[in-house]
């Protein structure tokens, strides 16, 4: 028998195991930990590198002011804020 705690991921839409603890200690780390699944969270830490990529040199990432963007990223990102995601300098292979 599984031990692995379920959550219905607000990103897929569907029942999927979930994080083992919050990713962060805010309010946002709670929700994630709440409302979205491993898969989920992974996702974001691979789509995440484009913002490191495009905004690591203009905010500090330890800041901050670079968490309060990454932390507005993520909020987006998983439908917790309304908006659009900031622009990165990635371009798919197919497009270079």
């Amino acid at each position: 028998m599984s031990d692995e705690r379920l959550v219905f991921c607000k990103k897929l839409q569907k029942e999927l195991p979930g994080l083992s603890r919050p990713p962060f200690k805010n309010e946002l780390g709670q929700r994630i930990f709440n409302e979205i699944s491993k898969e989920a969270w992974g996702q974001w830490l691979k789509d995440s590198v484009k913002y490191v990529n495009t905004y690591g040199r203009q905010f500090d990432l330890t800041s901050k002011a670079g968490q309060d963007f990454m932390f507005k990223q993520i909020a987006i990102y998983f439908g917790f804020e309304e908006g659009s995601l900031a622009a990165t300098a990635f371009v798919p292979a197919e497009h270079k």
